[in-house]
């Protein structure tokens, strides 16, 4: 198939205020890639109801986290697979479309993960640790983070967080994947600096490493992020598995790099419409 020309309802929020990034401009790269290929509406996703029934595919780009729209997104995925409506990314992930439940789900799966908890009657599930974390259950962006000591940590409400112990590491590294195909790696040299990043060979073992998260999560298609860090030892724990609008950083990619990227995102469109297609006939 491939030869009728689809259309995109692209959704993004071109003024998000994302610290270190700058959504608007891979945003416009990444449509102004698409264009020959396809007929692309711009959108921002609050604003998405009245298009979703004219166009081919849905695609959720860098549309800021959602927790600052909770119910519109709510209503946003029930009426996408209520109406079969074709989304990209699939709204069936287990990472971080549900929040940070994944990071509790895979420690006690053992998955090589920073430990998290969202009860203190499962702290034999952390190491000791003098200071822990506290994220929101449903945050993104460090949104709600504090830092808690040992002491303090039984008087605080927990409800809506999770607990993780304090984790010393070199850097922080991240593996990018469109469907489950991987495409490039990048991390950040300074970890005080987590958006000043440079491409990254992963070794055999950093691959097999992040494509545990990838099978695990069994995403039908879409664009997914393996944050991980590198502890003082050597290995690798997931921080985050992001795969609802993860943040791509292509300008931190030579050309060639971004440009294959395009290639397998366009490919992997593609693949979905016409299966799509055939699926209505």
């Amino acid at each position: 198939m491939g030869t009728k020309e689809y259309s995109i309802l692209y959704l993004t929020d071109f003024y998000y205020p994302a610290k270190g990034r700058k959504y608007y401009e891979e945003d416009l790269y990444i449509i102004d890639q698409l264009r020959d290929t396809f007929k692309i509406l711009i959108c921002h996703p609050l604003h998405s109801k009245d298009f979703e029934s004219i166009v081919d595919i849905v695609i959720f780009r860098n549309t800021g986290s959602v927790i600052y729209y909770k119910d519109y997104f709510q209503e946003f995925v029930e009426r996408i697979d209520h109406m079969n409506i074709l989304v990209y990314n699939a709204m069936t992930g287990k990472g971080d479309m549900k929040g940070k439940q994944h990071l509790l789900d895979l420690t006690k799966e053992n998955y090589p993960v920073i430990p998290s908890i969202e009860d203190l009657t499962a702290m034999e599930k952390l190491p000791a640790s003098e200071t822990y974390i506290l994220k929101l259950k449903n945050g993104a962006d460090s949104i709600g983070m504090k830092q808690v000591s040992h002491q303090d940590l039984p008087n605080l409400n927990l409800k809506g967080y999770i607990v993780q112990p304090y984790v010393d590491f070199e850097y922080e590294v991240s593996f990018y994947f469109v469907d489950s195909d991987f495409q490039y790696a990048l991390y950040a040299p300074d970890k005080e600096k987590r958006w000043v990043l440079e491409q990254y060979k992963p070794s055999r073992e950093d691959l097999q490493f992040a494509t545990k998260f990838i099978e695990w999560n069994a995403l039908g298609h879409g664009i997914q992020r393996v944050d991980a860090c590198r502890l003082t030892d050597g290995k690798l724990l997931l921080v985050e598995l992001e795969d609802l609008n993860p943040y791509l950083s292509l300008d931190a990619l030579s050309p060639e790099a971004r440009q294959h990227f395009i290639s397998s995102f366009k490919t992997s469109l593609l693949r979905q419409l016409d299966l799509n297609v055939l699926n209505q006939k």
